[in-house]
């Protein structure tokens, strides 16, 4: 079972959703970067459940222990271990399912790959386990902050309700202040009344989360294989219920023409050389071009799936094959898009920090 991601900078994960904690160790972590334990909680904040009415009413604090690795506030170089227990299990709301396999959940596949599965919250399976993702993207956004490297993602589409324009017509500070994470109120509230129907209906519903990467430099990535948008695109998809990535027009560009697509090079001012620099006029390619970053916003779409487990009846089988219905009990998200936008943020900034590291060499 492969539990670590990255390269040089690397994170490896373990624990259940219904075990004693979560955590993980950092490895790589450049030396000297101001560790902000205050804003590694604020992103945790963000993924924890029960925040909102639109997400599970499980209440965990969420609250992370730094092992090791920091000294006077700052990174040693050394591995950052860190935990987070858990506190609120309900174990038993997953007992009726203990003989049987939920639909289009892992239970099938990870049971006949490894002979035993945790019935109770999915185990390994569980969303829950991305709390570790997201501490060790606070870690590598620390560490981006002080190259200027910035990464926001919102919420663009919930059901059918979508954002109608590109992120260049939003106030992305404005993202945090509703509990859908979107820019825009007037469509976080439309956002906000369809998860709650949704939710009052038993069933869950699926959407949208857009990223935006400002003050990537050129050259991240590699020509072959480990382009860039294959290793955000592999970090996106193997985020829990993600079933879509696409960049720059993406699918969009499809029913265009080269001449409508093409972003031409220009020169322009640098005011930081008192020089000139080469740019693009436009950014149809989402900042990656021939699988390396070209300066540009590098910008994506990730699709989640409605979430799996539905507080209605379903039909199903058991272990041995044999029909069945049962009806899902516990506390569970109508919709994973609030809470799973700093998810994308993190596995964004630890695939942008691992290609750094392995462009500039060890010495970061």
């Amino acid at each position: 079972m492969r539990n670590t991601f990255g390269h040089l900078f690397t994170l490896t994960t373990f624990g259940e959703s219904h075990g004693a904690a979560v955590g993980g160790v950092v490895d790589g972590m450049p030396t000297g970067i101001d560790i902000d334990v205050a804003f590694i909680q604020q992103e945790l904040n963000r993924r924890r459940p029960g925040q909102s009415r639109l997400t599970t009413s499980r209440k965990e604090a969420d609250q992370v222990e730094l092992l090791s690795g920091v000294f006077e506030g700052k990174s040693t170089g050394c591995p950052i271990g860190f935990i987070v227990r858990n506190e609120n299990q309900h174990s038993q709301d997953y007992e009726n399912l203990r003989t049987l396999f939920r639909p289009s959940h892992a239970d099938f596949t990870y049971y006949n790959k490894y002979g035993v599965r945790d019935h109770r919250g999915g185990g390994r399976s569980s969303a829950r386990i991305t709390i570790s993702r997201v501490v060790g993207g606070a870690l590598a956004k620390l560490a981006l902050k002080q190259l200027g490297i910035s990464i926001q993602a919102y919420t663009s589409q919930v059901g059918n309700i979508a954002l109608d324009k590109d992120y260049h017509h939003y106030d992305l500070s404005l993202t945090e202040q509703n509990d859908v994470r979107c820019p825009d109120p007037e469509k976080a509230e439309e956002m906000a009344q369809l998860i709650s129907s949704v939710k009052a209906e038993g069933d869950t519903i699926g959407g949208i989360i857009t990223c935006v990467i400002k003050g990537c430099p050129v050259g991240l990535g590699e020509p072959e294989f480990s382009k860039l948008h294959a290793e955000l695109g592999a970090a996106m998809l193997g985020i829990n219920a993600v079933k879509g990535f696409e960049y720059g027009d993406g699918f969009d560009g499809v029913t265009k023409r080269g001449s409508e697509v093409n972003d031409r090079f220009v020169c322009c001012n640098d005011a930081a050389t008192n020089g000139t620099t080469v740019t693009t006029a436009t950014n149809h390619s989402g900042g990656i071009q021939g699988g390396i970053s070209n300066g540009q916003d590098i910008y994506f779409r990730v699709a989640f799936k409605p979430v799996a487990t539905l507080l209605k009846e379903q039909q199903t089988v058991d272990l041995k094959g044999n029909p069945t219905t049962f009806t899902a009990r516990g506390r569970h998200d109508p919709c994973v898009l609030p809470r799973a936008v700093p998810v994308v943020e993190a596995m964004a900034a630890m695939t942008i920090l691992d290609h750094l590291m392995l462009k500039k060499g060890e010495n970061y």
